[in-house]
């Protein structure tokens, strides 16, 4: 075992004193800037939040953080030094010294073997970790009973520290620690569909953080918060720009702007990424075409991507929209879009780079059916994308609904790496104010199976590489963070970053396990607390479902905000922009016809999964509608008329509600009054709104089913024309 001797370590600690000293002072600040007990509670510090434990706790934890070694000659291992001092500090009442090397019992010791020679003298197998996975061991050193945290790269050691920070966070023992994790996806980032202008679309949490004026040379603080939330969760790379883009991201001013935010990023580990308009060639390039194929098209981005990668080293990649929604893309010109990602792709290759090309996709023409459109496109170019892409595909075929069937390009690219795209910010699940805990939604996806390979070929085992053995691979979350003090516009909608990050990192988590470390994490560990806030999490999304959206409806809110119901929505430029598209009711029933019968999307599963959907007797429930047009008085499995069910499906959903908000009001004296209070005020306008949408959606369909209600359930209070008048020209989140 390798020691320092008594000597060596008191030099060590005497040259310690003062950093020590200021580093406590930084602590000090840090608490005040964090909201810690000394101020009111905001959600600033979110999952972050260091605050004493009781006495005995304390007491055991204290014996195993007696001192701290780490290496903080870089920048990221000044990071991970402050960030245990941090944390510890404010769990445990006091930091542990921080010491050269292990000399007493109860020491933490953070590093790679290159870095510590106590690590390495331990002979840890890390082989398996990569450069981002770690170890956590009960070790001895010296005869002395020791913690390390062990890694290949700093980096895994920094998210070695923050598992370690979350265990005592979470009341977790540390004896006996024998902990390896290393992340299943290589590629987890955030996408920020922010605007130049501080504009956050699809954003409910105020505006921008990126406060693009001020930058490059102001970066505030929030910044280095940011980066630590996401490094804390292993979130690695960040998309700055929204992918309805401006060409102007691309331009020196904002590559100096989006340097300064890369350097603060650095240390925890987060690649900067863009989106990159396709016509920028045209837009800030003064060239005529944006033809991929076109040679001076190709020179102008290899020159781009050269200039990029001098202003910000180790720049991850492009995201890219094309083709969509009206925005630039090679089929402007004839090309597949295989062409202009491996036009991208060959620019970034000799920098590392990636390109993240969206399959998100639909044409200008009306389509037989929309969910169709990006299998039709991308299908056929399976194994001719570069090896640098990953073809980057949303949980579903739609658009982020409350509940959608897997993407069925999952599966049927088995040549391409997939990247699995989710949203964190609910576009269509309540927005900012209602609770809707979207972990299950994306457990559900990730543990659907495919068959493209047989059984066991989850969604899963796409998006991490395993089923194709592909070495590429991803996931994004649209973020939903934003210049709010709570960052995310509710506190509850934190646990939503939280859980992408922990997905991103291992897609087979338990949905109830993150939630409850959350809980803990972010208000308390009091079990007469977390168990009945865990329990109300878990069936907040089925919930937004049945007051929205039940057995398989989908795109019913209302035109271009997406606030509110609006199943009524009809005419305009597009028919898949509407709602009567998606659910198709008729006074014979409701539902898109998907099966063979219809559209025969279902076609585009493998052929178990296709006959499962496509089988009005084997179809689940919760996607009837989404395949199949359904009559009114077709027999449910709870024995219910469909038109009945339907009816009892919205208020089972508003009962939910009602339930969470019993719930919460009966913990107000086990969580701090300033949270409560905005918690609750949230639930009663999601309780409001649940009833909206129920009242509205049975009043119009109503003309249709021409059905009674089912006894007991009462009568929308007003006039369907009543619903249809309302109107909310403001609403946030959608384009100005």
């Amino acid at each position: 075992m390798v020691s320092l001797s008594h000597g060596a370590r008191d030099a060590a600690r005497a040259g310690s004193r003062w950093h020590r000293a200021g580093l406590l002072c930084l602590c000090w600040l840090a608490g005040l800037v964090t909201g810690l007990p000394a101020m009111a509670e905001d959600g600033y510090a979110l999952w972050l939040r260091y605050v004493p434990l009781d006495a005995g706790r304390q007491a055991a934890y204290r014996a195993h953080a007696t001192e701290l070694v780490v290496d903080a000659g870089t920048p990221t291992g000044r990071a991970i030094r402050d960030e245990l001092q941090r944390g510890l500090h404010g769990l445990l009442g006091r930091a542990p010294v921080l010491a050269a090397g292990a000399g007493r019992a109860g020491a933490i010791v953070v590093g790679t073997p290159s870095t510590s020679p106590q690590l390495a003298a331990l002979g840890l197998d890390l082989s398996a970790l990569g450069e981002e996975g770690y170890l956590l061991r009960s070790v001895r050193i010296d005869g002395r009973p020791a913690t390390a945290v062990a890694a290949n790269t700093e980096l895994g050691a920094l998210y070695g520290a923050f598992h370690l920070l979350r265990l005592v966070q979470t009341a977790q023992p540390l004896d006996a620690l024998d902990i390896r994790q290393a992340p299943k996806t290589r590629v987890r980032v955030l996408n920020h569909w922010d605007n130049l202008d501080r504009y956050v679309e699809r954003g409910y949490a105020g505006e921008s953080i990126w406060d693009w004026h001020k930058l490059p040379d102001w970066t505030a603080p929030r910044y280095t918060d940011y980066a630590r939330a996401n490094a804390s969760i292993g979130i690695n790379g960040t998309v700055l720009n929204n992918v309805n883009t401006s060409a102007q991201s691309l331009t020196p001013m904002y590559l100096q702007k989006a340097a300064a935010l890369a350097g603060v990023f650095r240390p925890y580990g987060i690649k900067v990424y863009l989106s990159a308009r396709f016509s920028a060639p045209i837009e800030i390039g003064g060239l005529k075409t944006a033809d991929p194929l076109d040679p001076a098209v190709r020179a102008w981005w290899k020159a781009k991507a050269d200039e990029v990668y001098r202003i910000i080293p180790g720049f991850g990649g492009f995201l890219v929209k094309a083709n969509s929604e009206g925005q630039p893309g090679p089929q402007d010109y004839g090309r597949s879009h295989a062409d202009g990602a491996n036009m991208l792709a060959e620019a970034l290759a000799p920098h590392g780079g990636i390109v993240m090309w969206r399959a998100f996709v639909y044409s200008h023409e009306e389509p037989d059916d929309r969910a169709k459109q990006a299998y039709t496109e991308f299908v056929p170019y399976d194994g001719r994308f570069a090896q640098n892409v990953l073809v980057q595909v949303k949980n579903g075929a739609i658009d982020f609904q409350p509940r959608e069937p897997f993407h069925p390009l999952f599966g049927a690219m088995p040549k391409t790496p997939l990247m699995m795209e989710f949203q964190i910010t609910k576009e269509y699940l309540g927005f900012a104010t209602h609770l809707a805990y979207l972990a299950p939604m994306y457990a559900e996806t990730l543990r659907a199976d495919t068959h493209a390979r047989g059984p066991g070929s989850t969604v899963a085992r796409v998006v991490d590489g395993s089923l194709e053995g592909h070495q590429l691979t991803g996931m994004a979350g649209v973020a939903n963070i934003g210049s709010d003090r709570n960052w995310s516009g509710s506190h509850f909608d934190q646990a939503n970053w939280f859980a992408f990050g922990r997905l991103a990192w291992d897609p087979y988590l338990d949905p109830e396990a993150i939630a409850r470390e959350w809980v803990k994490m972010t208000f308390s560990t009091d079990p007469g607390f977390v168990d009945p806030v865990v329990a109300m999490m878990m069936g907040s999304r089925e919930a937004v479902v049945d007051y929205m959206t039940p057995l398989g409806l989908h795109h019913l809110m209302g035109r271009g905000h997406h606030y509110g119901p609006a199943p009524w929505v009809e005419g305009g430029p597009r028919a898949d922009w509407t709602s009567v598209y998606y659910h198709r009711a008729d006074a014979k029933g409701i539902g898109f016809d998907r099966s063979a019968s219809g559209s025969n999307a279902v076609a585009q599963y493998a052929p178990p999964v296709a006959a499962r959907f496509g089988d009005l007797a084997t179809v689940p429930e919760e996607f009837l509608l989404w395949f199949h047009h359904v009559p009114w008085d077709h027999r449910m499995a709870s024995g219910n008329t469909l038109w009945d069910e339907l009816v009892l499906r919205y208020g089972r959903g508003v009962d939910y509600v009602a339930g969470m908000r019993r719930t919460w009001d009966g913990l107000a004296g086990k969580v701090d009054p300033e949270r409560h209070a905005q918690v609750a005020a949230f639930l009663a306008i999601q309780e409001k709104e649940a009833q909206w949408w129920r009242d509205a959606s049975i009043a119009y369909f109503q003309t249709f089913s021409k059905r009674p209600l089912p006894a007991g359930e009462p009568a929308p209070p007003h006039s369907l024309a009543y619903y249809q008048a309302l109107q909310f020209p403001f609403a946030p989140g959608d384009g100005k």
